[in-house]
């Protein structure tokens, strides 16, 4: 469409110089009146202007049977019909009606429009390009290997699960897969919209369009083509782009009404000025014809599609993938977000919290390295997380599990026991300390370090809390929306949890199935909610919720019950969600309020209202005008971007 609109209009502009050239009123304006002379000059001035009129005009003169056939009339009904009576009235008076012609102003017209259009579908396109973008992504080869253990060179479309492929420094990973071998930081952020690269090594998953960093990586494919992430990207980007909003169909009703409106505004200029003001009908036709041009709803109609295309590409590419738009919407308007604690609001892994020295000759750091020493040589669940948590270890000899009850080893000669309160309570250990009580009563996981016989220190385990949870808590509250936590943890840690990030309620040991229920139950307080959490085990509360937001879902999109997916672990998208629907609303009611008020001063400027003033809009100055408001709104979707 943009180069037929390029073509049309460059032809149309050539064809227009004779037009001008050949016009009374242009000749009399440049004082050529009887210097260009040709015989049956008015038939050759007829003859340009149907060439324009037929090969310029065709898009609107087939939009109009377009819409007449869907009984919708619209922009190119208003367009066509200003044209039509344009040439069909200059055509008559060439053919003996008496009157004024105007092909000039028909001619100037066109190419007004055709250039107005041209640029307009430039603007879309820049405002729509997201897929292009997103699709540009992928590699168009990709470095297959072979079993004898060359290295060749395949198109993408030729790769199956189960190959590997290699990928150099600063290469695009060409599809999903896993690396089997190699060490190598990859920036995601085009995908995920993870700012930092993400360090792979052998096991972790990648995904195709990835840009690798520093090292070389094998990796074996696991999803190529539709199953592939950024396909599933691709698709959600483009459903959402095409659904329908109900902001969009409200614009499309005005749209509607406004070209009626127009139609019946054109007439009524026409009977005014030629009926009642007694102007010739040459004049009259022409305000009507301005009338018609400058009140078109194209800007109206654009408002809202090109804000939903720029809001869904930001979207996509910070990692937040909507699949209703509907729902979207409706976040701009929500009191409560309810999030699943674990896997959301925590990491889902145990992990030090605190670390308590409990004698005069020993250090917190000192504590967690003789305890993580000793745990490294055990597989147990709290052993992982106090090794997870740790600088350093030291070497250990004679390790010897306790059943039970923890485990022992000799570290720089010293016995290092890692021990629970029930092995201190056996041995009648005195353990009894405020900061200790305080921890359990969070319900923290307590175990103590022993030297030699001598309590020495204790550390605290619980799910570790991620370092984004209480920034997000902190935004959304300042956004005027309440924080809320559900989780089937016990009451004691779903309190720490709450006290930590300072969240509004919380409500603990609520069983899986028990989580709509609560969900509907905040709902019947008046509040619209969302609800946000892993997608799987939160399912059916994400389908009660007014906005279901399923969190890291990674390379898995498809969580079927979740408004907006967010691909990484992070709550802090669950405010960018909540900011983004305010600020796409926010700009498009702008575009709407521009669309429609515009048409509020156009429609009386041009029917001639300040005439007696000396302000006279021609068909072409219309035509400015209306093209220059279509722009405008494209623009203002494009500042989207910005915020």
């Amino acid at each position: 469409m943009v180069a037929d609109f390029k073509r049309r209009f460059w032809v149309s502009l050539v064809l227009t110089l004779p037009v001008l050239l050949l016009s009374p009123p242009i000749q009399k304006f440049l004082g050529l009146v009887g210097v260009v002379r040709i015989p049956g000059d008015v038939y050759l001035l007829f003859g340009f202007s149907s060439l324009i009129f037929f090969y310029g005009g065709y898009p609107f003169l087939k939009g109009l049977l377009d819409e007449l056939r869907v009984i919708k009339p619209g922009m190119m009904t208003l367009i066509a019909v200003a044209i039509t009576v344009a040439y069909a009235y200059s055509g008559a008076v060439v053919f003996g009606l008496p009157g004024k012609m105007f092909f000039w102003e028909l001619a100037t017209l066109i190419d007004i429009m055709l250039l107005g259009h041209w640029i307009e579908m430039r603007s879309i396109m820049g405002a729509s390009r997201a897929l292009e973008e997103l699709a540009k992504l992928m590699p168009s080869h990709a470095h297959k290997l072979m079993p004898d253990g060359s290295v060749v060179d395949v198109p993408l479309g030729s790769l199956r699960a189960g190959d590997r492929v290699l990928v150099k420094p600063g290469e695009k990973v060409p599809a999903d897969g896993v690396v089997v071998e190699g060490d190598s930081s990859v920036d995601e952020s085009m995908l995920t919209g993870e700012s930092r690269p993400v360090h792979k090594v052998t096991g972790a998953k990648v995904i195709g369009g990835a840009i690798n960093g520093e090292g070389s990586l094998v990796v074996e494919i696991q999803r190529t083509g539709k199953d592939s992430f950024l396909s599933q990207v691709i698709e959600l980007v483009k459903e959402a782009q095409e659904s329908k909003s109900k902001t969009q169909d409200l614009a499309n009703r005005a749209a509607l009404w406004l070209t009626i409106i127009a139609l019946v505004a054109g007439a009524i200029t026409l009977v005014i000025w030629y009926v009642v003001m007694s102007k010739d009908l040459a004049f009259a036709l022409e305000r009507t014809v301005t009338v018609m041009v400058i009140t078109c709803p194209h800007a109206l109609g654009l408002a809202v599609p090109l804000v939903v295309a720029v809001s869904t590409a930001i979207a996509a590419r910070q990692g937040l993938l909507i699949r209703n738009r509907v729902a979207f919407e409706r976040a701009r308007n929500v009191h409560a977000v309810i999030f699943d604690k674990t896997g959301t609001l925590t990491e889902g892994r145990f992990g030090v919290t605190d670390v308590i020295p409990l004698a005069p000759d020993i250090s917190e750091d000192e504590v967690l390295k003789y305890a993580a020493s000793v745990e490294a040589h055990s597989e147990h669940p709290i052993a992982k997380g106090v090794l997870s948590s740790a600088r350093e270890t030291l070497p250990v000899e004679g390790f010897t599990a306790i059943p039970g009850k923890g485990a022992r080893g000799l570290v720089n000669g010293r016995e290092v026991m890692v021990v629970s309160p029930g092995y201190l309570r056996e041995k009648g250990i005195d353990w009894n300390h405020e900061r200790i009580g305080e921890l359990s009563s969070q319900g923290k996981t307590v175990i103590f370090v022993v030297i030699d016989g001598r309590l020495k220190g204790a550390v605290a385990l619980a799910d570790i809390i991620r370092p984004e949870s209480k920034e997000a808590v902190d935004r959304l509250k300042s956004m005027g929306v309440r924080c809320m936590m559900l989780t089937g943890d016990n009451s004691l840690v779903a309190k720490w949890v709450a006290q930590e990030l300072g969240l509004d309620e919380y409500f603990a040991e609520v069983l899986p199935h028990e989580k709509a229920r609560k969900v509907k139950e905040i709902q019947e307080r008046g509040l619209v909610v969302a609800m946000t959490g892993d997608g799987v085990n939160d399912a059916p509360a994400l389908a009660q919720a007014d906005v279901g937001i399923a969190v890291g879902a990674g390379t898995d999109v498809a969580v079927e019950t979740a408004d907006v997916v967010l691909v990484r672990s992070n709550p802090l998208d669950v405010a960018s969600v909540m900011r983004l629907a305010r600020v796409t609303y926010k700009k498009m009611v702008q575009n709407l309020l521009w669309a429609t008020g515009y048409n509020t001063f156009a429609i009386p400027l041009a029917a001639g209202v300040l005439y007696k003033y000396g302000v006279l809009l021609s068909p072409a100055a219309g035509a400015v005008l209306m093209s220059l408001s279509t722009v405008i709104v494209a623009v203002n979707a494009r500042l989207l971007r910005l915020q």
